[in-house]
């Protein structure tokens, strides 16, 4: 680790709740920061209180840094003032972690867009507020891509993924963005900026995932590689959902390592051709769409093949993509489940469990008999090759009970610790899944992750009131 600050070390106080006074704060900020950098106005601060999923409280201000030194000035009053602090990407999080759970400053990093890409070194150099496509379309020219492709990449920001450990259809076989960062920028809970690299005690690793609840992460250098040569796509259809998992179990058993191995089951299917008419096959229970890839040919087709085998072997029906047209109009069915479902019910609880792959069919099988028992419209889609499903709840605020919506993504996310799962793949935990905790962790180790928590954020300033329950005593 390198860097002019140290990391706090010790219990400290806990954060006090904020003032709900924001004059004096907007005032220290703006003796720091220009004018353009600082909203204070009730309008303006309001649209920052949500992520996609959540609604929290409205910050007492807002800082949109350019520069990781407008970061450390925006830490430092916000330190001095005893106001917690939440960054914020382009709010595309789907646990509530970037949505307030009190009072505080937000930091939002979308003026943070610097980008800077090293072919010699195969690398890039991205401030947070980097748009995760625009990582891949300024490699491409030198004839590589950035794998980490979350169905939100031409929204979401670097900050946000390094945040969440962000996946996406390729993680199965190319891996999650912590995969792909060499070197991580930090300010810290005290407002000192470190250089971060992944040797020794490897604290950028720590960081990645956190979820804003450790340091703020500024920049990161991230590995770049060079894209297949051929990709073939292939789309399967299944009359039962646990057959579809069936499917993939045993084609990976096979031998096969497909690159995107994506599941959506007959809700999420149906919610896509009521918004784009794409032409997929409605009265599917399920539908599996699959892309095989790499440099050699001959590889890439026989493993297309050993997936087409076990499809039909579970009873699927496989259907080659004709074309390259054909093959992103299939991706962009799986890309946009998010806005369709959006077009059922106003709001929806994403659940984002990730389970052993052997478990697939048994997991998929009760989560549909807990939607079909529920009075709520629930639904299935994910990246099933690497075991994480994102099974939604369907919902309208206005008429719906919240609580029996909880209780039901409870029982949900039991279903995955049941059958040696955990809680979250790549969404995070933030504060809809942070009461879930105790069951997915033991005391021990919740007191060891507050130990961490408590060194490198001692007065607990850093996104107060998510990822870890509150502490019990005695």
């Amino acid at each position: 680790m390198r860097g002019s600050g140290q990391w706090g070390v010790g219990r400290g106080k806990r954060q006090a709740p904020a003032s709900t006074d924001h004059a004096p704060l907007s005032s220290d900020l703006l003796r720091r920061l220009a004018p353009r950098q600082v909203l204070t106005s009730l309008a303006e601060r309001r649209n920052y209180r949500y992520d996609a999923i959540q609604f929290g409280e409205t910050p007492l201000a807002v800082v949109l840094p350019e520069t990781t030194a407008d970061v450390v000035a925006a830490v430092q009053v916000a330190r001095a003032a005893g106001v917690p602090i939440v960054g914020r990407g382009a709010a595309s999080g789907l646990s509530g972690g970037a949505a307030p759970a009190v009072p505080g400053l937000v930091i939002s990093f979308t003026r943070m867009t610097a980008l800077r890409v090293d072919p010699s070194r195969r690398e890039a150099r991205a401030q947070a507020g980097v748009v995760t496509l625009a990582v891949s379309d300024a490699a491409r020219p030198h004839g590589l891509i950035y794998p980490p492709d979350p169905a939100s990449l031409r929204t979401s920001t670097i900050g946000g993924n390094l945040a969440e450990n962000a996946g996406g259809p390729m993680c199965f076989k190319y891996g999650v963005t912590g995969d792909y960062v060499r070197a991580l920028q930090v300010v810290d809970a005290a407002g000192e900026v470190h250089e971060l690299t992944r040797d020794a005690y490897d604290l950028a690793g720590l960081l990645i995932g956190s979820e804003g609840t450790l340091g703020l992460m500024t920049e990161a250098t991230l590995r770049l590689v060079p894209p297949p040569r051929f990709t073939r796509t292939l789309m399967a259809h299944f009359p039962e959902v646990g057959a579809c998992a069936e499917a993939v179990s045993q084609a990976i058993a096979a031998g096969a390592v497909p690159s995107k191995l994506e599941f959506m089951d007959r809700a999420c299917t149906n919610a896509v051709e009521d918004y784009l008419g794409l032409g997929l096959p409605r009265a599917a229970e399920a539908v599996l769409l699959i892309d095989t890839d790499g440099d050699d040919l001959p590889t890439v087709e026989e493993e297309r093949a050993l997936v087409e085998a076990a499809c039909a072997a579970a009873g699927g029906t496989v259907r080659r993509a004709g074309s390259d047209a054909e093959a992103a109009a299939l991706w962009q069915a799986r890309r946009s489940v998010s806005p369709a479902l959006g077009r059922i019910r106003p709001q929806r609880m994403n659940e984002d469990i990730a389970v052993p792959r052997s478990a697939l069919p048994d997991v998929v099988r009760e989560i549909r008999a807990l939607g079909d028992a529920s009075p709520f419209t629930v639904v299935q889609f994910g990246h099933i090759g690497d075991g994480n499903l994102h099974p939604n709840i369907l919902f309208d605020p206005r008429q719906d009970d919240s609580h029996a919506v909880h209780d039901l993504a409870h029982r949900i996310a039991l279903v995955a610790l049941r059958h040696g799962g955990v809680l979250s793949g790549e969404h995070g935990i933030g504060s809809m899944k942070r009461d879930f905790m105790r069951d997915a962790v033991d005391p021990v180790t919740l007191g060891a992750l507050w130990t961490v928590k408590r060194a490198l954020d001692p007065a607990g300033g850093l996104n107060p009131g998510k990822v870890l329950p509150e502490e019990v005593n005695g």
